[in-house]
C-alpha cells in the first residue's frame, strides 16, 4: 500500500520556520539596538549574569510571540 505523499505541507513547513527565524533576528536586533549598552559585552565580557538571564526570557518570550502570531 503506498502513501500519497505531497510536498506542500515539508515546503509550507519550511519556509514558516524561515519567515519566523528572520522575524526573530530582525527583532532581536531591534531589542539590541534601542538598549544603551552593547548587550553582548555586558553579557560576555562583564559576566552580567542579571542582563543575560533578562535578555533570554526576553527571547523567549520574542519567539513565542512570532510562533503565535504565525500559527494563528
Amino acid at each position: 500500500m503506498l502513501v500519497n505523499l505531497t510536498l506542500a505541507p515539508i515546503v509550507s513547513s519550511i519556509v514558516f520556520a524561515l519567515i519566523g527565524l528572520a522575524i526573530y533576528i530582525v527583532g532581536f536586533i531591534v531589542i539590541d539596538k534601542i538598549t544603551p549598552y552593547a548587550l553582548w559585552k555586558e553579557i560576555c565580557e562583564k559576566q552580567n549574569v542579571a542582563l543575560g538571564i533578562l535578555v533570554g526570557a526576553g527571547a523567549i518570550g520574542l519567539a513565542l510571540i512570532i510562533a503565535a502570531a504565525i500559527h494563528g
